[in-house]
């Protein structure tokens, strides 16, 4: 049976997901016998697209027989997806919702699908566990995802659709690492109306984004202030084990959102697809879960307004 060789695009080193991704790819590669390379966008759509044209355009190096990606831009690259399927090179969405799928199944013989995280249900648990946490009002300070981002604006849809009406939501945003939350945050506490701010809960579209808010909190010079902050709870989402899940154990985090890795799937579903001639399913959808459970969050009532304003 031939050796498969599979390319892995994935959006930036600096996130603990994408480094569980990467992990994950990995590991099911050496189960199925596949030759695999990496590539990291570093968060730069134009990048992902420049890298992923190279190879699909390559005449001096064999082509690979399947490219997964994860989009880093608002798009999943549809002229680079008819690129590579005219290649008769399989093609993978990850972590998106992709119109064109469907045209180009009907149009190529090769296996082309996506694999995603339910972005809304995971917003949805966002959302129960505000309401376990402040079930009747009170305010939270929501860190999104960068604007472009379909699966950001699906998380804070599903939030808005099981927090409590009488939840007040800030928003604010970053990109999907801990230093741009940390930089979004540092920026916000600068200006006065942050000093008169009360917010009861402080949750974020990612884990990392949310140590990225918390460690901005840390770096205040005003001990009191400091102090109350850091007494605010943190949600993320992702909840990988040595990250997410470590996190909420340590206190760090309240809670998180277990959003399981789908690149050791792709793999799998991508290697019995091209060993066998069967084309998968155009969509498959992962499920997340709270950790920890809703149940156990609405057992801890929080003192509400923990950061009150100090003027």
């Amino acid at each position: 049976m031939k050796k498969l060789k599979f390319v892995v695009s994935l959006t930036t080193r600096d996130n603990d997901y994408q480094m569980e991704q990467a992990s994950a790819a990995e590991e099911a590669a050496q189960r199925f016998g596949a030759d695999l390379q990496i590539l990291d966008a570093e968060n730069d759509a134009i990048l992902q697209s420049q890298q992923l044209l190279k190879i699909i355009q390559s005449n001096t190096e064999a082509h690979p027989d399947g490219i997964i990606f994860e989009p880093v831009g608002g798009t999943a690259m549809p002229q680079v997806a008819r690129a590579a399927a005219a290649a008769g090179i399989a093609w993978v969405v990850l972590n998106r919702e992709v119109e064109y799928i469907s045209e180009l199944r009907s149009t190529y013989k090769v296996p082309i699908f996506s694999i995603s995280s339910d972005h809304e249900q995971i917003g949805r648990i966002q959302g129960s566990q505000i309401s376990a946490m402040l079930p009747r009002s009170g305010s939270v300070l929501l860190i999104q995802g960068p604007a472009e981002s379909l699966a950001a604006r699906q998380r804070t849809s599903g939030m808005y659709e099981t927090k409590p009406v009488d939840v007040q939501v800030k928003l604010m945003k970053a990109n999907w690492t801990e230093a741009s939350s940390h930089k979004a945050l540092t920026s916000w506490l600068k200006l006065s109306t942050s000093q008169q701010a009360l917010i009861d809960v402080i949750a974020a579209h990612d884990d990392s984004m949310a140590i990225g808010a918390r460690k901005a909190f840390q770096d205040l010079t005003d001990m009191n202030l400091r102090s109350r902050w850091l007494k605010v709870p943190f949600l993320g989402i992702d909840g990988v084990r040595k990250t997410g899940q470590s996190w909420v154990q340590q206190g760090l985090l309240a809670a998180t959102v277990i959003v399981p890795t789908n690149t050791g799937k792709a793999i799998e579903m991508l290697t019995h697809a091209l060993n066998t001639g069967t084309l998968p399913p155009a969509k498959t959808l992962t499920a997340p879960k709270s950790f920890p459970s809703i149940e156990d969050l609405a057992r801890k009532p929080i003192q509400k307004s923990q950061a009150a304003k100090t003027t």
